[in-house]
């Protein structure tokens, strides 16, 4: 340990002594075209001498021997807004930029400069409301992230995260089985470990926060280039691989092992790949004997990412990309101490595997200056093996009984083709199609501890396919006004179901400070599979109750009002009203609803279905927020909202993700120590209202021999307000050819006890009370080269 030190000391002396510089590279792009600008202007703002490049023929840019260190990096031409992009420039990573600039509809006499990159202007150039940018630093620097892009997005208004072991995102009330997660194209299915068929949540995510480029959430009112989603989207991007120069990373953490490297093919081909590899740091530390105290339940789990581009003089650019990730985790109640019985259901012995992945091949075509087309076409899959045990404590030693069994495979195979134009600077178009063919096979049963012994809920082994078009325009009135309208339509070959749906979006400059936005659209989605497969017990077999359930749909509405007050502060307020409609009950009076799907990790089997639900959600949000300059940057923003809903029996009731108010205060400084190393500190604070729930009866439960929960009390109640501050202290190195980086985030640091939930323990014949995370620390080390 002491000559660790010692070689850790000499590494910052020697580092002292340098004047370390970087390459600043890159391509611009028209937005809208994705053709390449020649004679844009490149400056690295502040910087002294001035850097500056302007693009050449092909769009690229070079600036040599910039400082290391946080930059801002604004770009301009005639007939062009400007964009100022802000960077972090270490010794060991070159900066690879592409820079998308919109054309002006107008030529406008005044040139306002902004000097931190604004958040609210998305990729997608069709999003009016409820949408922002985040780039992979965000991940990685709010503390209480986990470098996972949904735990980072639980800060923004209308989210709620409250959930320490699961980062489902709770848009405005609704499920997190509403979201729409998008990569590079393609749509994917829940891209985390341990996720159960249909979630769209687990405890760690597959993505991997080192190889996302710059990507859009939107959380209502989306441009109809999305489908099959009613809450909201995350729409992510892989970033291209360094083509001129090779680079490394080795990262550790309590997430994992890391390994990722990058770089060129060859220095003719312009071609490159990007690829990391993780390993549960867990799993690792039990192999070779360690215990962390959490017994059998260690999550074991690994995952790979890697992307390839390949781009061509005439024939357009290729990339291949993939990401998948395997998990396993035993949850045993029969190894379980008196004193440590967190983990696993009340006296089950639960065996979880849990397997996901995605890729796919694009291909981007520039037909003219004014009109490209873009392909897609890939594959995905999401595997559950589910095991539960009953363990009966009356035995000695305890007798293991079975009770469910889960065989559950979704292969997805998806292509998409989309067709851009820009007749001129005010009026733009794109249109295209989606198709999914699913291949499904849905096995489960249980064991009633009767004399039928295990019967059957689901056995489906099938096919279907999901179609759906869209086409929307852009018009820019003037300068100050532009339309966004759009239509799409839906078509789920199952049971014929169809949905044809529009969207709107008006924006308007009142002036160079203030904005005032609209949205407004229909949006649909499918059920989760698992729910058209759902059995009933009759006098002649099992029978499939739920295929002809409809889309689940709902009407957004969004009226937003933007102020900028500096040059990199921002306050953001947006009203909201959304109904839905056609949401799965029961047939026989009921309290159930699909849209509570999501709040369990299960994916029950609820059989005589029909689509009479209805729901609305409203409420108001507010944003106020200091983009990262100067040092430093912070994030204030609160929800206020209502979540109801009405099913079969007719009783207007919260929904299970009515926590009805969130509150997040976050930020962060940075302090540079002779330009070669930086401390920073970052804090997070969240404040938000209790999960809802439906009580257990005891009595009943009790009596029956199993937990039984009382519907006459369904979401009344709510556990007490959840709290958690978290704090991250972080240290970055730069040496002549490595940058080291080492964090601590410290989870909880007030202990404060916030309720995961209530069950009945078979054991106690009691309710227990199960609470999240009371302190929690996650130290990491990354080193790049």
């Amino acid at each position: 340990m002491k000559r660790f030190f010692v070689l850790f000391f000499l590494i910052t002396f020697s580092a002292q002594a340098q004047n370390l510089k970087q390459t600043v590279r890159g391509v611009v792009l028209d937005k809208q075209t994705q053709s390449p600008i020649p004679g844009a202007v490149i400056t690295i703002l502040n910087s002294s001498p001035l850097k500056v490049a302007s693009s050449d023929e092909d769009g690229k840019f070079r600036i040599d021997s910039v400082p290391i260190g946080r930059w801002s990096v604004k770009t301009t031409l005639i007939s062009y807004k400007e964009k100022t992009q802000t960077v972090i420039i270490t010794s060991s990573k070159e900066i690879v930029l592409t820079v998308e600039l919109e054309e002006n509809a107008f030529q406008a006499g005044e040139v306002v400069v902004v000097a931190e990159q604004d958040k609210t202007k998305t990729n997608n150039k069709m999003s009016t409301v409820s949408s922002r940018v985040f780039s992979a630093e965000d991940a990685s620097r709010y503390a209480g992230s986990r470098n996972d892009p949904a735990r980072m997005a639980a800060n923004f208004a209308g989210v709620s995260g409250a959930n320490d072991s699961r980062n489902d995102i709770i848009i405005r009330g609704n499920s997190p089985l509403g979201i729409l997660w998008r990569l590079n194209g393609l749509d994917i299915p829940n891209p985390n470990h341990f996720g159960s068929m249909g979630s769209t949540g687990g405890p760690i995510s597959i993505l991997n926060n080192n190889t996302l480029d710059n990507s859009d959430f939107m959380s209502g009112a989306f441009p109809s280039d999305y489908g099959n989603a009613t809450a909201g989207v995350f729409d992510l991007k892989m970033r291209t691989g360094n083509n001129e120069k090779y680079e490394y990373l080795a990262q550790i953490g309590f997430n994992g092992f890391e390994l990722g490297a990058e770089g060129p093919f060859s220095k003719k081909k312009k071609g490159s790949y990007l690829v990391n590899y993780r390993y549960s740091t867990l799993a690792a530390f039990k192999y070779i004997g360690l215990d962390f105290g959490t017994g059998d339940a260690v999550p074991q789990y690994q995952d790979l990412t890697f992307k390839v581009d390949l781009p061509t003089e005439k024939a357009g650019k290729f990339a291949v990309w993939g990401i998948g990730g395997l998990s396993y985790v035993e949850l045993l109640s029969s190894q379980q101490s008196k004193k440590n019985n967190l983990y696993g259901y009340s006296g089950r012995d639960t065996y979880f595997k849990a397997n996901v992945g995605a890729g796919g091949i694009s291909h981007t075509y520039l037909i003219n200056s004014s009109s490209y087309t873009k392909f897609n076409i890939g594959a995905s899959a999401q595997e559950n093996l589910i095991i539960a045990d009953r363990v009966d404590t009356a035995f000695t030693p305890w007798k293991i009984n079975p009770e469910y069994r889960n065989n559950s495979l979704n292969i997805k195979y998806s292509g998409n083709f989309t067709y851009n134009k820009k007749f001129n600077a005010r009026n733009f178009i794109n249109t295209g199609f989606y198709y999914d063919f699913f291949n499904t096979t849905f096995i489960d049963s249980i064991n009633n501890f009767d004399s039928l012994g295990f019967i059957t809920l689901r056995n489906y082994k099938g096919n279907t396919s999901l179609a759906r078009v869209f086409l929307q325009w852009q018009h820019k009135f003037t300068e100050k006004l532009s339309l966004i309208t759009g239509v799409t339509y839906q078509y789920l070959l199952l049971n014929s179901s169809q949905a044809p749906e529009a969207r709107l979006g008006l924006k308007y400059e009142i002036n160079k400070k203030q904005t005032l936005s609209f949205g407004a659209g229909m949006h649909s989605q499918v059920q989760p599979l698992y729910l058209y497969f759902a059995t009933a017990k009759t006098p002649t077999g099992n029978v499939e109750t739920n295929k002809n359930l409809d889309f689940t749909k709902a009407l957004h509405g969004v009226l937003a009002y933007d102020v900028n007050l500096f040059n990199s502060v921002r306050i953001k307020t947006e009203l909201y009203y959304q109904y839905l409609y056609k949401i799965p009950v029961r047939s026989r009076k009921d309290y159930f609803s699909a849209i509570n799907l999501g709040a369990d990790f299960n994916s029950p089997n609820v059989d005589s279905l029909v689509s009479d639900g209805t729901g609305e959600n409203y409420g108001i949000e507010i944003t106020i927020e200091k983009f990262y300059s100067q040092g430093y940057y912070f994030l204030i923003t609160g929800s206020f909202f209502e979540s109801k809903y009405v099913a079969s029996d007719k009783v207007y009731r919260n929904t299970a993700f009515n926590g009805n108010y969130v509150l997040n205060v976050l930020g962060g400084k940075e302090f540079k120590i002779k330009e070669k190393h930086v401390l920073a500190l970052d804090v997070k604070a969240t404040f938000a209202g209790g999960k809802r729930y439906v009580p257990v009866d005891l009595a009943a439960s009790i009596a029956y021999g199993d937990e039984v929960r009382d519907g006459t009390q369904a979401y009344v109640k709510q556990y007490s307000p959840y709290f958690r501050l978290d704090v991250k202290p972080s240290y970055r190195l730069n040496t002549k050819r490595f940058t080291h980086e080492v964090s601590v985030d410290v989870q909880n640091v007030t202990r404060h006890d916030n309720v995961f939930q209530e069950i009945y323990d078979l054991n106690s014949k009691s309710i227990k009370t199960d609470y999240q995370l009371k302190f929690f620390i996650i130290p990491q080390y990354k080193l790049t080269f």
